[in-house]
């Protein structure tokens, strides 16, 4: 290669060089040229036929044009109102204090009845007594009998317990697996509560509204009206108890601040410290958000398990409880216990929140979990709690050693608390729920019957629930608990303060948000409940569950949603503030909002209106959008005219919505809305609770919308209707709907499209659909046309807006459309986009001379040079050769392309935020690198886990106790839970910022260069007049994807800085006290400890401790 040759070679070099420099040049400039020359002239001329073409088909098909007309007809005789939204607010949140008042009447009457049946009720110790538990009812043995407390139990299926099946007239028993459903205690409680089973019917009766009716008591039972079969987990176990449920524990308790403090010295070692875990999780389970909590670690030096919560108390909610969970499962035993400077400590935090008014301002308390106290402890409760005993000390002793035991009943007992002792994962449950009842003493002394109401939260313990899921709304899956406490009124036991239990209702909190009906609000407007804690009772915006794999799951955090993360344009929190304070008034934001699936922005201002619910915790609050969302119109006409147009079988009503109260007579349940409405009008069910205003508005809307039945027919009938146009319908704000089927099932693309499970395009209880929300934000009669993906079905969907006009005011009357197959779309538009327009003359590409063009030619979207699209104002792709981009974003597609159009000003990029978004986190673990030392460390952690489980098994195994097979259970389950998380990460509540694009309709067309490398990349965009489109034409021949990357809408996280971070979990928000607290009683007997009567400080055993502590040390 080196030879005689290669010398020769080089000394033609530089001639070649310079001709092949110049050859390149030349190909360089020829193709520059070419891609120079897209006539922006033909693509504008494409854009201006094709748009010719898609309104005429639309507006053929939807018959836009004949509705219009047809409002403009009937504007002489109707009326447009501006809907005050002052007085509106004021009459829903009345109709709402109306409902919840008359549950608690229930409730009261419940309390009552309980109350009297234990006064007149003389214990007796061998009481034999039948009931039914609904975990044996209808079951049979092998030779046909029925299990014992089982029985023959009617059941049958009701809409109004969503189709369950049930009993009406009688009610059952639920017992924990752990709780011997034959003791005497449970026997004699049990016999008391039948008095219940009348209380509960008469109930139901006067308010046939009510659902679920419910005793939970003391001693474990949980009695449940309607009667139900209880259907065991998976490993037939019942390990839903009543006594853990939030109702139960807000009723029997006043809000209160805990500081938990653990041993975690190397004494606390296996077992013992699996128990101290359990016990901390079973306490931070029996908190809720108006309590306040902090946990301290301690060994020979105090640590805390959050050091950003370090010396404060923070709000117990459910992210607070679950982080604290997590923190406490890394928690490792070494060192020493020293209990002094962790007392200290606790006390310092809760007399500092007393003194500056921060925390639950009611009872505090400090739960002591050791395997025992060895320490000289007295001085700290000399300084800090004596004589005045505010803060009460709970002791739980861990372990089956009770050397220690004498001086932790001292603890407690000196302390107003109560010692306990554990010694099995068993035993924890029962043990950590008799602070409940040493914290309801003073209520209970004093008869107080406060009446609680829960957060929101999700019923997930009865059958069905999951089916819901995904036939719901998913905010109105929620539901509200409205509970009392039950005490015993006997004197003898006054001192005593005996909680025998809790009774209370569900309320499920669609029911409540159907008080407010949506088509007074309009299309984007909506109303929503917060608690007095600022947390979201129901909102449209709620999303409590997520996706896990293809399983739906409630998210941890779901009913802990803060206002201002829904709201989250309110960022100096003026809404937040004044509703959660319970004030009445408006405020008007400018927001961005968002529709499917929030990505096309949309912005609005919304004027907001608020109340407080008397006697409730809760705050009402209602939006209506500024413009066409204040106005309504009115119209009337005859009964005999509507009726006879709202029986038309292509006309319908929103199922969701309240025409007429169906719920109130068991008999009207069988009716539809449509099929009550009609027979209330009819005279036939005068009874009917029926929206006089809504039932009017609906037959003018039928009678005005009548004749698009008969336009639609004669299409069908009188003129072949064009391939791939599927439906035409219409909506109005009554939530009348018409549809026509211009395709057959078979041959429609779109078979879900319209029907009852296209939960997003019907008018529900939660919106409009989502074609009525993209129509009324656009010019009246001007179509807006997007493409929906519904898993891989793809078609298009055109919408308008029609209005009527009154006295100077145009209100919206309703949105039209049609769906059409993308089948159709393309053929129009390829037919449309091979075709060159030279001097106003249409030529097909056969036919054009290209002697006297330049640039590429003949122009055609089919030609492999080009590339095409259809995109619409939000970016998403409507049309393109290849089929797989339709309804993707463009600039995933080419972000080349459409980074230039951002920087053009042609779209817009807004951001958007989610604060109720879950993401992928690794599950953190204290040794997470541990594994990669040795190969041999999986086997090691095997045999651990295996050795330690066998000695947890023959630890607490015990023949009395066999019924815990729930720990069992809890352990396995457990085990595989880890080992899921190290496999795949989980998914956790997180915050993310995401991008979405409007586009600027007064940029009409653009068209550059882009250059990438060794190509220049020519593209012409222009506007399809009359829509909300714009025709994108590239070369093909230039690829810029490795300059330019995609453009992509995925979320990201949010990551706060450690500061930022700790700053935002321990932030008190503005919040409202519950108005009730019970703390003290002057006759309350604090002797009863746990221990015995009198407990005083062993010498003898505080000696030897402090010796044996001195050895050690």
């Amino acid at each position: 290669m080196f030879g005689p040759e290669g010398g020769r070679m080089d000394g033609r070099t530089p001639r070649s060089r310079n001709l092949l420099t110049f050859l390149g040049f030349l190909c360089f400039w020829i193709t520059a040229q070419a891609q120079m020359k897209i006539p922006p002239e033909t693509v504008q001329q494409w854009a201006s036929v094709f748009a010719v073409q898609l309104r005429d088909l639309t507006v053929k098909y939807s018959g836009s044009l004949l509705l219009q007309k047809k409002l403009k007809d009937v504007e002489s005789i109707i009326k447009i109102v501006e809907v005050d939204g002052g007085d509106l607010v004021k009459d829903y949140s009345d109709e709402i204090e109306r409902m919840l008042g008359s549950k608690m009447k229930s409730v009261k009457r419940l309390a009552e009845s309980a109350e009297d049946a234990d006064l007149y009720h003389e214990f007796n110790a061998s009481l034999q007594f039948d009931y039914y538990n609904s975990m044996m009812i209808n079951t049979m043995d092998e030779d046909g009998n029925y299990a014992p407390l089982g029985g023959e139990f009617a059941l049958e299926e009701n809409e109004h317990f969503n189709k369950l099946l049930v009993n009406t007239q009688q009610s059952n028993i639920q017992v924990p697996t752990n709780v011997y459903n034959r003791d005497p205690n449970i026997l004699n409680a049990i016999y008391n509560s039948e008095a219940l089973n009348d209380i509960f019917i008469g109930n139901f009766q006067k308010d046939p509204t009510l659902t679920w009716q419910f005793f939970g008591s003391s001693t474990g039972f949980f009695r449940i009206y309607p009667g139900i079969k209880w259907t065991p987990d998976a490993n037939g176990v019942a390990t839903f108890d009543c006594r853990n449920r939030n109702w139960y524990i807000q009723a029997a308790t006043s809000p209160k601040d805990i500081i938990i403090m653990v041993d975690i010295s190397g004494s606390m070692k296996g077992l013992k410290m699996t128990i101290a875990k359990h016990t901390i999780n079973t306490i931070l389970d029996t908190l809720g958000e108006n309590d306040f909590v902090n946990v301290i670690a301690y060994t020979d030096y105090v640590r805390y398990v959050e050091p950003c919560f370090k010396g404060t108390l923070v709000q117990a909610d459910l992210d607070n409880r679950e982080h604290f969970k997590q923190l406490v499962e890394e928690l490792h035993v070494k060192g020493e216990a020293k209990i002094k400077n962790a007392m200290k400590e606790s006390f310092k935090i809760l007399n500092e929140a007393r003194a500056k008014g921060q925390g639950s301002m009611c009872n505090q308390a400090i739960m002591l979990i050791t395997d025992g106290a060895m320490e000289d402890f007295e001085s700290v409760f000399e300084e800090f709690n004596w004589p005045e005993r505010r803060v009460r000390v709970f002791t739980y002793l861990i372990g089956r050693e009770m050397t220690f035991a004498q001086n932790t009943k001292w603890i407690a007992c000196n302390n107003k608390g109560y010692y306990t002792h554990i010694s099995t994962l068993a035993d924890v449950q029962e043990n950590v729920m008799e602070y409940l009842h040493v914290l309801s003493r003073p209520m209970v002394i004093n008869h107080d019957h406060d009446i609680i109401w829960t957060e929101a939260y999700m019923d997930t313990v009865l059958p069905n629930t999951k089916e819901l899921f995904t036939t719901k709304a998913q905010s109105l899956l929620l539901m509200t608990s409205v509970a009392m406490p039950v005490f015993s009124k006997k004197k003898e036991t006054l001192s005593h303060g005996i909680l025998l239990g809790v009774v209370g209702s569900d309320i499920p909190l669609m029911e409540v948000m159907k008080l407010a009906p949506r088509y007074m609000l309009g299309a984007h407007g909506y109303a929503f409940l917060i608690t007095n804690n600022g947390y979201i009772l129901a909102h449209p915006d709620l999303r409590p569950l997520y996706k896990d794999g293809k399983t739906l799951k409630p998210k941890p955090n779901y009913n802990s949603v803060d206002l201002s993360e829904v709201e989250w344009e309110d960022t100096d929190e003026m809404l937040r503030t004044a509703m959660v304070k319970g004030q009445t008034g408006s405020i008007s934001l400018s927001f961005r909002a968002s529709v499917d699936k929030g990505k096309r922005p949309l912005y609005l201002v919304n004027d907001y209106f608020y109340t407080n619910i008397d006697e409730t915790p809760f705050s009402f609050g209602m939006v209506l959008t500024k413009g066409h969302g204040r106005l309504m119109f009115t119209g009337n006409v005859s009964v005999e005219e509507g009726l006879h147009d709202l029986t038309s079988p292509d006309l319908s009503i929103a199922s969701e919505w309240t025409y007429c109260e169906t719920d109130i007579d068991p008999a009207h349940r069988k009716y539809s809305q449509i099929q009550a409405a009609i027979r209330y009008l009819l005279g036939k069910e005068p009874d009917l609770e029926c929206d006089e205003l809504l039932l009017q508005q609906t037959l003018f809307d039928a009678v005005v919308t009548a004749p698009m039945e008969a336009y639609w027919s004669a299409l069908m009938l009188n003129d072949r209707v064009e391939p791939g146009m599927e439906t035409a319908f219409l909506g109005t704000r009554a939530g009348l709907m018409r549809i026509m089927r211009y395709a057959g099932v078979e041959t429609r693309v779109a078979k879900r499209f319209l029907t009852s499970s296209d939960k997003d395009n019907l008018f529900t209880i939660d919106h409009f659909p989502l074609w009525y929300r993209l129509a009324v934000e656009n010019t009246p009669g001007r179509f807006f046309y997007y493409a929906i993906n519904d898993k891989g079905v793809k078609y298009v969907i055109a919408t308008t807006s029609v209005t009527v006009s009154s006295e100077g005011k145009t209100a919206m009357a309703g949105a039209i459309g049609v769906q059409m197959s993308l089948d159709l779309l393309e053929k129009r538009f390829w037919a449309v986009a091979k075709q060159n327009f030279i001097t106003n003359i249409l030529t097909v590409p056969s036919d054009t001379d290209c002697s006297t063009i330049e640039g590429v030619c003949p122009l055609s979207c089919e030609s492999v040079d080009l590339n095409c699209f259809l995109v619409d104002n939000n970016g998403f792709i409507l049309l393109s050769k290849d089929r797989n981009e339709v309804g993707r974003f463009f600039g995933e597609v080419d972000g080349s392309v459409m980074a230039s159009l951002i920087k053009m000003g042609m779209y817009k990029k807004v951001s958007l935020f989610d604060y109720q978004a879950m993401c992928r986190n690794s599950h953190h673990h204290a040794s997470s690198a541990r594994p990669l030392l040795s190969p041999f460390y999986g086997i090691v952690a095997l045999m651990r886990w295996f050795f330690s489980n066998a000695l947890m098994f023959l630890l607490d195994f015990n023949f009395c106790g066999l019924w815990h097979s729930d720990y069992f259970v809890d352990a396995k389950a457990g085990y595989h839970t880890s080992h899921k998380q190290k496999k795949v990460d989980a998914l956790q509540p997180c915050d993310t910022a995401y991008p979405g694009f409007m586009y600027d309709p007064s940029v009409k067309e653009a068209n550059s260069l882009i250059k990438c490398g060794r190509c220049q990349k020519m593209f012409v965009v222009q506007q399809i007049p009359d829509s909300n489109l714009v025709l994108v034409v590239t070369q093909a021949d230039c690829d810029c994807s490795r300059q330019y990357g995609s453009i992509l809408l995925a979320p990201k996280e949010i990551k706060y800085i450690a500061t930022v971070k700790c700053n935002r979990m321990k932030s008190q928000k503005v919040r409202r006290r519950p108005e009730s607290c019970h703390s003290y009683h002057p006759k309350e007997d604090a002797k009863e400890c746990g221990g015995a009567a009198a407990i005083f400080l062993s010498l003898s055993v505080f000696s030897a401790s402090l010796l044996v502590s001195l050895v050690v040390h």
